[in-house]
This record gives structure tokens, sequence and C-alpha cells, in this order.
């Protein structure tokens, strides 16, 4: 169990650092592309897109080890679940899709529960960055509304 909930806290750790750094590096790029500003938007949803494949990615990553290599845990009755894998169970968890035809048994539950959580935050990260440079590059030059 205690190695399980060190590798939450490294990965928890890990994937703030990356979402982090992708979109500090996002918003540094944004003014140097020579594209339509509302063409900027595509970058800022790449950017974004691939942050949260690397993340799922180390999750998967995470399972396997974990259950192949340490024997804390199953991931449904096989006794050694493919890495592809680990990263389908990963990605329904991270985005809380939960399709149930992989289940995991043992200590990788704590792991499962963690990333459920993780997702969540870091693409609630990503939804309030989207809509803020969506606000500073969808802008048509017309002046905003008055408020009431």
């Amino acid at each position: 169990m205690l190695l399980v909930a060190l590798a939450c806290l490294i990965l928890l750790v890990l994937t703030t650092v990356i979402h982090y750094e992708v979109l500090r590096l996002v918003s540094a790029g944004l003014p140097r592309l020579r594209v339509d500003r509302r063409a900027r938007l595509v970058f800022v949803i790449f950017g974004a897109f691939a942050a949260h494949a690397l993340e799922i990615l180390l999750y998967g990553a995470a399972y396997y080890i974990l259950a192949n290599r340490f024997d804390v845990g199953a991931m449904n009755t096989w006794s050694k679940l493919p890495f592809s894998g680990c990263v389908y169970f990963s990605a329904e968890t991270y985005t809380s899709l939960g399709y149930g035809d992989v289940v995991p048994h043992g200590d990788l539950r704590l792991l499962a529960g963690m990333e459920a959580l993780n997702g969540l935050l870091l693409i609630g990260w990503t939804t309030s960055y989207t809509f803020l440079a969506m606000q500073r590059l969808w802008d048509d030059g017309r002046e905003p509304p008055a408020r009431p």
C-alpha cells in the first residue's frame, strides 16, 4: 500500500508540473504564431490534448509497472494486462468515463481513485484556461456590450 501511495504522490506532482509547463509554453508561444487570432485556439487545444495524453500515458505506465513488476494488484482477472490495456484503463479513469470492462484489484484501486480525481482537476484547469484564451483570442474588434 505504501508503494502505491508513493506512486500516487509522484504522479500527482508530475502531472501538475507537466500541465503547468505545457500551458505556460502554449501561452508563451501564442503571440509568436503567424496565424489568425482565432486559429491560435487550435494551438491551445492541441497543446492541452498533448498534456492530457502524456499524463494518461504516465498513469498507464504506473499501472503496468505496479501490477507486473511489483505485484501490488492486478487488472481484471488476467495475471498480466498488456501495456496498451493499462493505457486504455488509464484513459477511461482519467476522464471518469469508467466503462468497467477493466477493473483494478488490490492496492491499484487507490491509484485508480486518485487518477480520477487528478484527471477531473486537470480537465477543469484546461477548461478554464481554454475559456480565458477564447476570451482573449475570439475578440472580433467590436466593443463589448454594456453591462447593466
